[in-house]
């Protein structure tokens, strides 16, 4: 399998776009703080965990494949997100600005309130 082919092997197995980046075919749509690398470095793929801006290798592999087959054995074997309440991150995408000014809108609320009291 190559970097392509496990990417659309992710999506067939419904693992969250946000948990990996494989550089030069997928990236991360939104930066959370923590999700898995599959990377191309001289003579080497490294797979890895980038945690809070900071790297930390998990294996260097030979050849692609292997990297590739080790990075999809990691993501599908890993628990499931909740399923339920939680909105897609698509729809919070779309829906940010209004978020963010609400919250903006409740932080201020609270304080007035505060400074009232």
């Amino acid at each position: 399998m190559d970097s392509a082919e496990l990417v659309e092997r992710l999506r067939e197995a419904d693992v969250p776009e946000a948990f990996y980046e494989i550089a030069g075919v997928h990236d991360v749509p939104v930066q959370p703080d923590a999700y898995y690398f599959l990377r191309r470095e001289r003579d080497a793929w490294t797979v890895g965990l980038r945690q809070r801006s900071q790297d930390s290798v998990m294996r260097r592999f030979g050849t692609e494949a292997e990297a590739c087959d080790y990075l999809y054995d990691t993501l599908t074997r890993m628990p499931p997100p909740p399923s339920g309440a939680a909105e897609p991150l698509d729809k919070l995408l779309a829906n940010a600005e209004d978020i963010q000014r609400q919250a903006w809108e409740d932080f201020h609320g609270r304080r007035g309130a505060a400074d009232d009291g």
